[in-house]
């Protein structure tokens, strides 16, 4: 079954429906509701009413107080005590401690993937930062926002797969769930931006180049001020929009 969200407001048939098993009712509704949330179909702030949830999605209840319960966990949802879910707030604070807490957990893996790397990695590397290069020859805006953001997170992936730590990953996924809904705002804009995206490859080439060298302390600094880049245009769409 497919798993990716809606794209409209169009309610979608349920798993139930299509004789699928209870489990995988939930993994709908719960990435359905998390790209919604990520994508602003719900603002930050907003009651989450479940009559118009399970209009939206077609599904019970019981699969989406489960959605609901893993958004909590990932700091996307708050439970409000008798009184249901709401989206969580979004504030210039959290946006910059966020970033910073993946800029310095981003640089130390990319440190200790030089440190205990193979060819193997070093080889991955290359691959993934090919193909994120030739994203160039997609055509369409919504095409090339979703393919150039899977490529670009599979790169930034393999730059830290030679770390050889499970719980390392895990927080830095952990971390990259709670900045979705600020980087979404980043990428919108960069992605249709020709000026964006060539200092963004820049950016990746010098990255590349360091790591090859195994220049660790180079390559940790890139890394960081990368992560950070963001930052004030993020600022800068909050304000405009009045997130803040």
């Amino acid at each position: 079954m497919d798993h990716s969200p809606p794209k409209d407001n169009a309610p979608r048939q349920s798993s139930a429906r299509q004789g699928g098993p209870r489990q995988n009712m939930g993994i709908s509704a719960y990435a359905w509701l998390k790209q919604d949330i990520i994508c602003g179909i719900y603002q930050p702030g907003e009651k989450l009413l479940m009559s118009r949830l399970k209009e939206r999605y077609a599904l019970g209840i019981s699969p989406l107080r489960e959605a609901l319960s893993q958004l909590v966990s990932e700091h996307l949802v708050v439970a409000i005590s008798q009184r249901g879910y709401r989206v969580a707030p979004m504030s210039i604070e959290e946006l910059d401690d966020i970033y910073d807490a993946r800029a310095q957990l981003e640089a130390m893996l990319v440190q200790l993937s030089i440190e205990r790397g193979d060819d193997t990695w070093e080889a991955e590397i290359l691959a993934k930062a090919h193909t994120l290069a030739k994203v160039a020859e997609v055509h369409g805006p919504d095409e090339m926002l979703d393919v150039w953001d899977r490529r670009h997170q599979a790169f930034h992936s393999a730059l830290v797969a030679g770390c050889g730590s499970r719980q390392l990953l895990m927080a830095r996924e952990s971390l990259f769930d709670q900045a979705a809904r600020y980087r979404h705002l980043w990428l919108c804009q960069t992605v249709f931006s020709d000026r964006a995206l060539a200092a963004k490859r820049q950016e990746h080439a010098d990255l590349v180049d360091a790591i090859l060298a195994r220049d660790a302390k180079r390559a940790g600094d890139l890394t960081r001020d990368h992560i950070m880049t963001p930052v004030p245009i993020i600022t800068d769409l909050m304000k405009a929009r009045g997130l803040v």
